[in-house]
């Protein structure tokens, strides 16, 4: 199984309720928490979750009139959370007159089985609910794993981790659908795979649409991603090598965030995030590239860059848990294991 910073398949459900007195911040919040409790039920989500609301006024063009990151949520004291109360006496303070579009985005943490244990993605699935004024709503279910696929998203046959997942997959769909009322639209065919209703088409059928889809898309991705918010700079390793690597482990807490790698042969070295690990991992990563920049700016190869950085203090975010590298075949083979694990 591998978790992807894109999603792997959607769907989404159009209802209509006629609840014009009802407030649209109220209605978008309730909504999405009774998928959240579908997905609880089914073994398939966290029973925490991060929130995102807001307010546009219609049409959508200028600026939201609010907006509310980063809400910590637990479901058992979802009706008592006082950071998601307040956000939403916000959105109603600031509902226009006029046409109102209403916003709640959960991030849900959920879970996946393979051999009967079970294993943990902070992005597992995101629920948004876009609640207009006059009762229509649109709720829309993401999933950013390949867990329900019969090949993963590496070309890889999985039809023993499809038999412990998906089928979880489609009662919940089931469920969703009878609580709304209504039967979902699957999002259109991705590099990934094709939803269904009720889950996903079996791509040995037709064939992926790519070959090694996660690889060609997912790992240039995680890079620009790391880089971003980076000053520019040319002091750098090489990103990539054909030859064998040898790593460390970079954790927080006892969870693994991602691997900084060096290349055994050649000057290159970098930064793995570990995607199921969520933001953690990316926000880990850019202190280490800042540090590899240091050490590539004080002349060091990157082998003995990746020793010198094992003898820094931890930053502010993570640390190496190692004392001596661990080899890996291949920068592939480390890419690989960062997105399945």
């Amino acid at each position: 199984m591998i978790t992807s910073e894109d999603p792997v398949g959607d769907w989404t459900w159009e209802i209509t309720q006629n609840k014009k007195t009802e407030s649209p911040p109220l209605r978008a919040v309730e909504t999405a928490a009774a998928v959240w409790s579908i997905l609880l039920q089914h073994e398939l989500a966290a029973p925490t979750a991060n929130g995102f609301l807001s307010v546009r006024s219609m049409p959508n063009t200028a600026p939201p009139l609010v907006e509310v990151n980063g809400l910590a949520l637990k479901f058992a004291a979802l009706k008592s959370e006082t950071a998601l109360s307040q956000a939403v006496a916000e959105a109603e303070r600031a509902l226009p007159q006029d046409r109102a579009l209403v916003s709640f985005r959960l991030q849900c943490p959920g879970f996946w089985s393979a051999s009967g244990a079970k294993f943990r993605a902070e992005k597992m699935f995101i629920v948004q609910v876009d609640a207009w004024a006059r009762g229509f709503a649109l709720v829309t279910l993401e999933t950013y794993s390949d867990a329900w696929l019969t090949v993963d998203t590496r070309d890889r046959e999985q039809l023993q981790t499809r038999a412990e997942n998906s089928p979880r997959l489609a009662a919940a769909l089931k469920a969703i659908s009878a609580l709304l009322g209504s039967t979902p639209t699957p999002g259109d065919s991705n590099r990934y795979a094709t939803p269904t209703e009720t889950g996903f088409e079996d791509v040995r059928d037709e064939g992926p649409a790519y070959d090694d889809s996660w690889g060609t898309f997912e790992i240039p991705a995680r890079s620009r991603r790391l880089r971003s918010s980076l000053p520019p700079s040319e002091e750098e390793y090489s990103e990539t090598t054909d030859h064998p690597v040898r790593y460390f482990t970079v954790q927080h807490e006892g969870r693994v965030l991602g691997y900084l790698w060096a290349s055994a042969d050649d000057e290159a070295a970098g930064y793995e995030p570990r995607t199921a690990a969520g933001d953690s991992a990316f926000e880990a990563g850019k202190e280490w590239l800042l540090r590899l920049r240091e050490a590539h700016l004080q002349g060091l190869t990157a082998l003995v860059a990746l020793s010198w950085l094992a003898r820094l203090p931890r930053t502010a975010l993570s640390e190496i848990v190692d004392t001596v590298p661990t080899p890996a075949s291949s920068l592939d083979a480390l890419e690989d294991m960062s997105g399945r694990t």
